[in-house]
């Protein structure tokens, strides 16, 4: 999780707030404001349509990000704010990618895929898109098999994170 070249680290964090214009960016300003890059960033409505999850993976000090926790959760319209990184939890993304797979290259393509678990999501003359789901680390390893055939365009949702058994996240 360090980042060996810069001294900081990668962290995972999950907020719950009200569902209203403007709380993402007073929450990516208390980000901004103290250095820290948002290099992940997922936000959805929970159960209760009032509420909204977001899931943020930034990259920075661990002692900074604990005065961000801590101004996170004064913020009027979130309702928690807590950091995963160190903590066993459910942590998945998803990818979509499309690569240039003309037919004469298709059963390459699909092995690679079989190992990863893939599913063709469309298939046309000279391309195929695929989706993915699985760790970071097995998103990137995805990619790095597929980069031979040539990427034409990929797109991931970014960290999604849960924690396990009867807590709730």
């Amino acid at each position: 999780m360090d980042d060996a070249n810069s001294g900081s680290s990668r962290h995972s964090l999950s907020l719950y707030v009200s569902n209203k214009p403007g709380v993402l960016i007073r929450v990516a300003l208390v980000f901004s404001r103290r250095g820290f890059n948002i290099d992940s960033l997922v936000v959805s409505e929970t159960q209760d349509p009032r509420y909204s999850r977001m899931n943020i993976v930034a990259r920075g000090e661990r002692e900074t990000l604990e005065r961000i926790l801590k101004q996170l959760n004064k913020l009027v319209d979130v309702i928690h704010a807590r950091d995963y990184s160190y903590e066993d939890v459910i942590q998945k993304e998803l990818a979509l990618v499309k690569i240039d797979c003309p037919s004469e290259r298709r059963a390459e393509a699909f092995q690679v895929m079989e190992a990863f678990k893939a599913k063709t999501i469309d298939l046309a003359e000279s391309t195929l898109a695929v989706e993915v789901t699985g760790s970071s680390e097995k998103l990137d390893a995805f990619e790095t098999l597929l980069r031979p055939f040539g990427i034409r365009d990929m797109v991931r949702s970014g960290k999604l994170l849960m924690a396990r058994g009867t807590e709730t996240t």
